[in-house]
């Protein structure tokens, strides 16, 4: 089970105001290849994944869900302060008819999560590679995101979720060796 501290992994601040880098975030938050599904994605996977690397998985999808808590943090201190026309200027107004200024699981365009986002496919080497592409887009975004953005308190942030997807992505890759290792040893019954 987990252990639950009451403080975000990495603080997050925000020099000021800004609902269109919120929504830029939101593809973080409940994208494809956003904080929800990496999480909910490894911990599927890990009931058909070989004892040898089960622990990383329940690891790697914890962290995940203490990113999504990061990135609701940031949107939520992005948009606090926005008046509605600010919201609807930044492409947020569907956003804000529908939830007003509660977070909800879809992506920047607004396309609303899906459990398609999810894949299991049972081989664990093909899950690992799948877990592997996962984080190298999930990274890929992040540094796109920093790109569009001026802030230099977020962008700290921001930086350390994309280092933190570049060693999930090497952990997946070590796992993969394992995994592979034990599948060619010969077996003697």
């Amino acid at each position: 089970m987990w252990y639950y501290e009451k403080k975000l992994q990495y603080p997050v601040r925000v020099s000021e105001c800004n609902p269109m880098l919120a929504k830029f975030l939101i593809e973080q938050y409940g994208g494809a290849d956003g904080e929800l599904a990496a999480a909910l994605r490894y911990m599927n996977q890990r009931y058909t994944i070989p004892d040898k690397v089960v622990g990383l998985l329940t690891d790697i999808a914890t962290e995940e869900f203490s990113h999504l808590e990061m990135i609701a943090t940031m949107i939520y201190k992005l948009t606090k302060d926005a008046k509605p026309e600010e919201l609807k200027k930044a492409g947020l107004g569907d956003h804000y008819v529908n939830h007003d200024r509660a977070l909800f699981y879809n992506n920047a365009a607004g396309v609303p999560f899906t459990a398609a986002y999810i894949q299991a496919k049972g081989d664990p080497i093909a899950d690992l590679y799948e877990d592997i592409a996962a984080e190298e887009k999930a990274r890929a975004t992040y540094q796109w995101i920093i790109d569009m953005s001026d802030d230099p308190d977020l962008n700290d942030s921001l930086k350390f979720l994309r280092e933190r997807e570049v060693v999930h992505s090497l952990r997946f890759r070590e796992a993969v060796e394992i995994l592979k290792e034990d599948r060619d040893t010969k077996k003697v019954f």
